[in-house]
C-alpha cells in the first residue's frame, strides 16, 4: 500500500486539528475515537473537496473537543513544517507498518497505535530533525521502539 490519499488526508486533518486546539496528536485521536477515524478515512475523498479549516471546525464542534496548551509550532526554532508535510510523515509510517494489508479497520487501528505511541512525540518535536528523516529510518525506529542512531 503506497500513496494512500485517504490516509494522507486523515493524518493531515488530525495534525490540523491538533494545531488548532493546541492538543498533542495523541489527545486528538483519543478524542476522535476509532469509529470516527474510520468514518473520516472512508469519507476522505469527499471531505478533501472542502477547505480543511471548515472540516476541522465542524469536527471540533461535533466532538466537543477542547483547547489545550501543547504548542509545538510557536516553540519551534526553525521553519515550521506545514500540516500536510507532517500528515505525510504519519501516512508513510502507517503505510510501511501495514504493508500490503489494505483493510480499513487494520489501517485505522495502526493509525491509532502510531499516534498513541512514543513516535508521535518524536514526530511532533519540530526542533529535531526526526520528521525530516527518510521513511525507512522512521520505520526502523518504529520497529526498534526508539529513535536509533544511524550507522556511520
Amino acid at each position: 500500500m503506497k500513496n494512500n490519499n485517504s490516509l494522507f488526508y486523515t493524518c493531515s486533518l488530525i495534525e490540523y486539528i491538533g494545531r488548532t486546539l493546541k492538543q498533542e496528536r495523541t489527545a486528538v485521536v483519543v478524542a476522535l475515537g476509532k469509529d470516527f477515524i474510520i468514518r473520516l478515512y472512508k469519507d476522505a475523498d469527499a471531505l478533501h473537496c472542502e477547505p480543511i479549516e471548515k472540516i476541522a471546525d465542524e469536527i471540533i464542534e461535533m466532538k466537543n473537543m477542547t483547547r489545550g496548551n501543547f504548542d509545538n509550532t510557536s516553540t519551534c526554532h526553525y521553519e515550521v513544517p506545514d500540516y500536510w508535510t507532517i500528515g505525510e510523515v504519519y501516512e508513510r509510517l502507517i503505510e510501511d507498518i501495514c504493508g500490503e494489508n489494505e483493510e480499513i479497520d487494520f489501517i485505522c487501528e495502526t493509525l491509532l497505535a502510531v499516534y498513541t505511541s512514543w513516535i508521535s512525540t518524536a514526530i511532533s518535536n519540530y526542533n529535531s530533525d526526526f520528521f525530516y528523516q527518510s521513511r525507512q529510518y522512521i520505520y526502523e525506529c518504529w520497529k526498534a521502539g526508539e529513535v536509533i542512531q544511524e550507522a556511520g
